[in-house]
């Protein structure tokens, strides 16, 4: 969470932004120039407070919102206050034992672990959960069987890591024996079971570019299942989203135009997906405020990310979705430490083969 090109303040001015968003994200008032006189610590007049105050809005820092005398932080003031004045402390003991208890220790299938992860960041922080899912073939294959349907047909049975079943149904040019689809499935459950779909595909290609003109019936009849097999994945990508209605709560996106684009986004799920997407290979925590997201339906949002992977590989993310005026230093520990959990429960579901 770099700062990003903000502006050069002097160390009062820092400590009566940052006393100033506190105060904020507290109670969701405007802070007058009385209250930071007290709640700053700053020993200046209240004329040198207005003053500050006044060089801050002209940075676009803060905004007087209406008629109030008092001010809110601007989107920009709020990167500021994360990028450069937040303290942030490890989640608390309590918090931490809170997620290792309801992330499931034994999950069915990873995706039981994904729903469970969205659920549990909605809980905790009281706002939308969201969780992207990885496309099957980013797990090791574990096993794969053919069942003849009759014809020219084939259902592919395809078994991974994380526990997750997937059939494909498969057309050959023509019918093949069940005593032909089980030595095939033989052949690659001893030949690459463990290995990812891509690398099970350049293995094959290695092996029927060595044969060469010696290619058996056998092998060319593997082949040709493995190659209808191990196509790309066509199943849409998806995002878990839970806790959509937290956000009927908060006064900030009490707008009922704002909060029907907000639900339709989050019914149509592409944007979610294509911002999640984005912060998979952006190593730690990334943050986005307001507009900073891309996407106006969540121009009054905050939207906190972190990614999550096993076995070396980063296959989504997750995060929280809320308005602007939240407790930073507390949701963000809480994605953090969750990416880190979920990681370590998938790296416990992909080695129980």
């Amino acid at each position: 969470m770099s700062m990003r090109n903000g502006p050069e303040l002097d160390a009062r001015a820092r400590r009566l932004l940052r006393a100033l968003i506190g105060q904020y994200l507290t109670d969701g008032e405007p802070v007058g120039s009385r209250t930071l006189a007290k709640s700053s610590g700053l020993d200046v007049s209240p004329a040198t407070i207005r003053n500050i105050m006044s060089d801050l809005e002209e940075e676009g820092l803060i905004a007087s919102p209406h008629t109030s005398a008092g001010r809110i932080p601007t989107p920009r003031g709020l990167r500021v206050f994360v990028d450069s004045l937040i303290e942030l402390k490890p989640l608390p003991r309590e918090l931490m034992a809170r997620l290792r208890r309801e992330l499931p220790l034994q999950p069915a299938t990873s995706r039981d672990l994904l729903d469970s992860a969205s659920t549990l960041l909605s809980a905790m922080t009281h706002f939308v959960g969201v969780v992207t899912v990885p496309q099957q073939a980013d797990f090791p294959l574990r096993h794969i069987e053919f069942v003849a349907l009759g014809d020219d047909r084939v259902l592919v049975v395809l078994v991974y890591a994380d526990h997750q079943v997937q059939n494909r149904m498969v057309q050959l040019s023509k019918p093949l024996p069940p005593s032909v689809l089980e030595q095939a499935s033989n052949y690659l459950n001893e030949h690459f079971a463990g290995m990812h779909l891509s690398q099970i595909r350049a293995g094959l290609l290695a092996e029927l570019k060595a044969a060469g003109g010696e290619l058996n019936r056998q092998l060319a009849e593997t082949m040709e299942l493995a190659a209808a097999s191990f196509g790309p994945d066509l199943h849409e990508a998806d995002v878990v989203v839970t806790g959509q209605t937290n956000l009927m709560g908060y006064q900030e996106l009490s707008d009922l135009e704002r909060l029907r684009e907000l639900f339709d986004a989050f019914q149509r799920k592409r944007d979610m997906l294509q911002l999640m997407e984005g912060c998979v290979q952006a190593p730690g925590v990334r943050l986005f405020i307001g507009e900073e997201s891309g996407f106006s339906a969540l121009d009054s949002c905050s939207v906190v990310t972190a990614p999550y992977g096993a076995g070396g590989r980063m296959l989504g993310a997750l995060g929280v979705i809320g308005p602007t005026r939240m407790a930073y230093d507390r949701v963000i520990p809480v994605v953090q430490a969750t990416a880190g959990l979920l990681s370590d429960a998938l790296n416990r579901v992909a080695t129980t083969l």
